[in-house]
């Protein structure tokens, strides 16, 4: 429970800073095209920053090793995948990591299914 609230406070923040650095360290390094892909980075971090919290008050009310912990840990490996692969696109402007971000989203889309069959199960 405490680990994914902490997870997904640590990516709140990042996304935050990540977003503060797009708009004011990136403006006008970056081609318009790159710093959209820069900001879609930072929103679905902080959708899915916001999932990890939801996900630790949840691992509150039932079992240990749910659904919801795999959630998690799909969640944490979509940010990383999805987020992170945008992050690096923009700066280094090597289209082949656009091939990593689906790997992401599908993450974060198991994990969304993950929390509609546990909430079907457990709440």
């Amino acid at each position: 429970m405490k680990t994914f609230i902490i997870i997904g406070a640590i990516n709140a923040f990042l996304a935050v800073a990540l977003g503060a650095f797009g708009a004011h360290g990136l403006e006008g390094k970056l081609p318009p095209k790159y710093l959209e892909i820069w900001k879609t980075g930072v929103t679905y971090q902080m959708f899915h920053a916001a999932g990890l919290l939801v996900i630790g008050l949840l691992l509150g009310k039932v079992p240990a090793g749910s659904l919801f912990s795999t959630a998690g840990w799909l969640m944490l490996a979509g940010i990383i995948l999805f987020s992170g692969s945008l992050y690096t696109l923009s700066l280094t402007k090597i289209s082949v990591l656009g091939a990593i971000t689906p790997l992401g989203g599908v993450a974060f889309l198991a994990a969304w299914v993950l929390i509609i069959i546990g909430a079907a199960k457990y709440l």
